[in-house]
């Protein structure tokens, strides 16, 4: 046992030593940045100077503090959010100018949560209006979606709306909006952060490259500090099938006000297969299409929830939404995965993963066979989960796809136990996999022999 401890403990101080090594370089050596930036898949810290490169912990890199450097070493104006420390920054060439205290975010619990991402500053009005809300925002500026940072809001009778959360705009105190208004100019950056990574916690020892699964590209890694810890063929690009329709959702939910609906025609459900219940010259909302589109992998819901903004202006916002979370190497052709143009690797689909765990949770809630019935009732009672193991009171949430050229995609977040009655959330993503199922199986199985009594 005390040996054990005593590793951990050296472990500890070298890994915080070399990470702090590795963030100095990369603010001293701007050309590195952008090298890293464009290029760099896995972030590989050693332990030990003279250790092996497959003996060394990996991690993937994490967009948020390198687009943070990167904007720093070029001295740029940009904001900076961060939600988990409730604080806003504002840079002026490089250099903080103001900490500002954040008065209220979204609640990501129940559909709020503000989202995080590499934005820019769309637009400004002194007093912006909320048609979701009905309320006057003060110095609001419009950065993504539906979502501002804005002053206190207030009714039309002037009284001021209060309230724990916001619906998933950022807001401050009037004085200090009115500040970050005055500060800002269109076009400049904005990037909200929820959480730091690359934490010294770590779990196992360096990333398996030795595990047998059937999955041409896999991923197992950590959801709380990107810590892999088995992959094979992760930055590989490959067709993704239904996975897409994660992205759909996202879209549909962040631009759009969750109380809408929709009547169907027959042209929206021309997609191959069909969903019991979902028929034409009926009413859905918007909420409720996200059962079937999420847990049978519904192709005509994914088609029907285009329609609230238009299918070409969904697509696009479905790719556009890849850069600001860090997936550099994703494309979408189309909604629900059936082209095999849709392609992505699994590093990408980690970034893409975090995102829904960390902002929009109720997504996972569903895809476990869960009926969200915040925004209205929903109708459909038959419905098949593909999602493989809703059962397991471990699995936090995911999604399944198949097309012939992608064969079997998947998603599996598991709360994996250690020994010492901790827990850690696991992403197992897999791409061109024979069996989805025995390769999670497999994989957990690996978990207990090499990880769970370390």
């Amino acid at each position: 046992m005390f040996l054990s401890l005593f590793k951990k403990l050296f472990c500890f101080f070298v890994l915080s030593a070399l990470i702090t090594g590795f963030f100095l370089f990369v603010i001293s050596n701007p050309k590195e940045i952008n090298k890293i930036f464009s290029s760099a898949s896995l972030a590989e810290i050693s332990k030990e100077d003279n250790q092996k490169p497959e003996e060394k912990i990996k991690y993937l890199i994490d967009f948020y503090s390198l687009t943070e450097q990167e904007f720093i070493s070029q001295e740029k104006d940009f904001i900076e959010i961060n939600l988990s420390e409730e604080k806003a920054q504002v840079y002026k060439q490089g250099i903080m100018e103001k900490e500002i205290d954040i008065l209220t975010q979204g609640n990501p619990q129940e559909w709020g949560g503000t989202p995080v991402g590499l934005y820019e500053v769309l637009s400004g009005n002194k007093i912006g209006f909320s048609n979701i809300s009905q309320v006057y925002m003060p110095w609001a500026l419009h950065f993504y979606g539906k979502y501002y940072i804005h002053g206190e809001p207030y009714y039309s009778n002037g009284t001021k709306m209060e309230s724990d959360y916001s619906g998933g705009c950022i807001r401050f105190t009037d004085k200090d909006a009115e500040y970050i208004f005055k500060a800002t100019e269109i076009g400049i950056p904005m990037l909200i952060i929820d959480k730091q990574s690359l934490s010294s916690e770590i779990v196992g020892g360096p990333a398996s490259h030795n595990l047998e699964v059937s999955a041409e590209s896999f991923l197992v890694a950590d959801l709380d500090n990107y810590q892999v810890l088995a992959e094979k063929n992760s930055s590989q690009v490959l067709p993704i099938a239904s996975l897409s329709k994660l992205m759909t959702a996202i879209i549909a939910i962040e631009h759009n006000n969750l109380k809408n609906s929709i009547w169907t025609t027959e042209d929206m459900l021309t997609a191959l297969g069909s969903t019991p219940g979902l028929e034409a010259n009926k009413k859905y909302n918007l909420v409720e299409l996200l059962h079937p589109l999420l847990t049978q992998s519904s192709n005509d819901a994914a088609e029907i929830l285009t329609r609230f903004l238009g299918r070409e202006k969904t697509i696009n916002l479905m790719n556009e939404k890849t850069k600001t979370i860090g997936m550099k190497n994703t494309f979408f052709e189309d909604p629900s995965g059936l082209s095999p143009n849709n392609v992505s690797t699994t590093e990408d689909l980690f970034y893409l993963t975090r995102y829904i765990f960390n902002v929009r949770p109720p997504i996972l809630e569903i895809t476990k066979g869960e009926i969200i019935e915040d925004f209205g009732t929903v109708h459909f009672e038959d419905l098949h989960n593909k999602n493989i193991f809703p059962e397991s009171q471990d699995f936090l949430g995911g999604k399944t796809g198949f097309i012939v050229e992608s064969k079997n995609t998947g998603i599996f977040i598991f709360k994996m136990p250690l020994s010492d009655n901790t827990s850690r959330n696991i992403v197992i993503i897999l791409l061109k996999s024979k069996s989805p199922k025995t390769d999670v199986e497999k994989i957990i199985t690996w978990w207990f022999e090499n990880i769970f009594l370390q």
